[in-house]
């Protein structure tokens, strides 16, 4: 009996397990594990080129610092920035946390505006437009910036697709299962504005204000 018992408890087994990938899969599990994969490579590409744009800092500032009577408030603002940002430690788990996000995506935010108002005020130093070793700088910066926006557009990409199907039926369903929540993700007033990298044209000077015509 018992042996009889084995013979048909094994095909219900078998069964009730593929009934079970099958409306796992069907729920959207997989494109969980596919999705949040895809954020956390995302995620780590947006950490490389924030990495690689604090490492620059030190030199650019030291250059900078060279020139005598350099704006000193905006070199100071500009080390602040990124001894703040460098002081957040991006850990995986940050993506999963709204709070901790925005607090890293603010800090960000303020480096990228003090390099933008440094850039802009170097302007005024013929020596530093001159400097070879400042435009190589300046170059790799703006470079870096544009790596930035890249990463951060595909992040913000992944993460929408991701909390699409945290939200939707009958995925969330799957996402309360398993623990899945929505991701914070990149939001301020003027995302454009932020993220485009800071441009100046050394090159430019400027116009000479045309002379009064002579009354006649």
């Amino acid at each position: 009996m018992k042996l009889l018992l084995n013979w048909f408890a094994r095909p219900l087994w078998a069964a009730a397990m593929l009934a079970t990938v099958l409306a796992l899969s069907g729920c959207g599990y997989n494109d969980f594990q596919r999705l949040d994969e895809q954020v956390k490579a995302a995620w780590s590409e947006v950490l490389n080129q924030y990495q690689r744009r604090a490492d620059l800092v030190p030199n650019l500032v030291a250059t900078v610092k060279g020139e005598a009577n350099f704006e000193q408030e905006t070199l100071t603002r500009v080390i602040e920035a990124r001894a703040k940002a460098t002081s957040i430690q991006a850990t995986p788990e940050l993506i999963n946390n709204p709070e901790a996000f925005q607090k890293f995506q603010a800090a960000q935010g303020e480096l990228s505006s003090a390099l933008s108002r440094l850039l802009v005020v170097t302007e005024n130093y013929p020596n530093l437009k001159a400097n070879q070793g400042f435009q190589d700088l300046r170059v790799q910066l703006e470079g870096t910036e544009n790596r930035i926006t890249v990463a951060r557009n595909k992040y913000i990409k992944t993460v929408q697709d991701y909390n699409v199907l945290a939200r939707s039926f009958p995925t969330n369903l799957t996402a309360m299962m398993f623990s899945y929540s929505v991701k914070p993700n990149f939001t301020v007033e003027n995302e454009k504005a932020i993220s485009a990298p800071p441009t100046v044209n050394f090159d430019k000077t400027p116009a000479t204000p045309a002379a009064p015509a002579a009354s006649k």
